[in-house]
């Protein structure tokens, strides 16, 4: 299959790495990589839903309950897939004085975070059980699941192409347009850099742009 354009800078940038290592061990000559030119990054429209979009999901039944729950946690929380499919109750701490957070260590980045989280989450995941086990049991990443996921976003008249990533796109969307700052934002998604975070206030200058003419 073809690759995407970021997957393609991403191999690209390693390989530029290797050559500018071997440069500086003496294996080459001449730094090569100076000389390549790198590939320019695509910036990605993320698909996202508005808080009004998300109301109406709430109010949707979906045919598969553990996939509804994990998407709307996505949505509040910014959580990625894999680190919602493994999140364990004893990952959700609570203080008196801080209420509830989560305390995780994310998949992609290997970076322990710790997320404030709000009462209306806990709403959604319900009773707490014991420290070891999972929050989404029956959470399972499939074609089948993506299609029930598509079906429930159909039936709340949502004609937009969403996936399970979305929600979190959702959340970050959400969070810039309420005026959450860029630094606070990329912290809270965990991400590294802050070219990533970037794309997506380029969607919320999009969105006022639009709401204001």
């Amino acid at each position: 299959g073809t690759l995407s354009t970021n997957s393609a800078l991403s191999y690209f940038n390693k390989f530029k790495a290797a050559l500018k290592q071997a440069y500086k061990d003496g294996l080459l000559p001449n730094d090569l990589n100076g000389k390549v030119e790198a590939i320019k990054p695509m910036e990605t429209m993320r698909s996202f839903l508005t808080l009004d979009e998300l109301n109406k999901l709430v109010r949707k039944e979906c045919k598969n309950p553990e996939m509804k729950k994990a998407a709307l946690f996505s949505a509040l929380t910014g959580l990625r897939f894999s680190d919602i499919e493994n999140l364990t109750w004893g990952q959700i701490v609570h203080s008196k004085k801080e209420g509830y957070s989560l305390h995780f260590r994310q998949q992609k980045t290997n970076n322990v975070e710790v997320l404030p989280v709000s009462a209306q989450v806990m709403d959604i995941i319900g009773m707490k059980g014991m420290p070891g086990e999972l929050v989404f049991k029956d959470l399972k990443y499939s074609a089948y699941n993506n299609q029930l996921l598509q079906e429930w976003v159909m039936s709340a008249g949502i004609e937009k192409k969403i996936t399970f990533h979305s929600f979190r796109h959702t959340y970050a969307t959400l969070q810039l347009t309420n005026g959450t700052d860029i630094y606070t934002v990329s912290k809270l998604l965990g991400h590294r850099d802050l070219k990533t975070t970037q794309i997506y206030t380029k969607v919320v200058d999009e969105l006022k742009r639009k709401a204001s003419t």
